[in-house]
C-alpha cells in the first residue's frame, strides 16, 4: 500500500536509538524514550496561503528530523510504525546525516 499525506503533513519514521550509552551500558527496552528523530518518508504537496497558492514544504523525502516527543499520530501502515504530523511539528532538518549515514 502506498500513502501520500495530504497538505502540510509529513510521514516520519522514527530512527532507533542507540541500546548502548557511550560508556557501554546496555539500556533496557523498559528505561528506552522513544526517539524525537526520524526519517521524512512522505510529504503532502503544501499548506494554502491567505491567497489560495499552494506553498511547497521545507522538508523533503529523505530528510532526518527532529520533533517534539509527543508530535505526530502514530500509525501502522503495512506493518510499520510510522508517525503523521504537520511540518509545523517539526523542529529542524539535521544537515548532512544522510551522508554520514552512507558513509559508515
Amino acid at each position: 500500500m502506498k500513502f501520500r499525506p495530504l497538505h502540510d503533513r509529513v510521514v516520519v519514521k522514527r530512527v532507533e536509538a542507540e541500546e548502548k550509552t557511550p560508556g557501554g551500558i546496555i539500556i533496557p527496552d523498559t528505561a528506552k524514550e522513544k526517539p524525537i528523530e526520524g526519517e521524512v518518508i512522505a510529504v503532502g504537496p503544501g499548506a494554502r496561503n491567505e491567497r489560495g497558492e499552494i506553498v511547497p514544504l521545507d522538508v523533503k523525502v529523505g530528510d532526518r528530523v527532529l520533533f517534539g516527543k509527543w508530535s505526530g499520530t502514530e500509525v501502522k501502515i503495512d506493518g510499520e510504525e510510522l508517525l503523521i504530523m504537520k511540518e509545523s511539528d517539526i523542529m529542524g532538518i539535521i544537515e548532512g546525516a544522510a551522508k554520514k549515514k552512507a558513509a559508515a
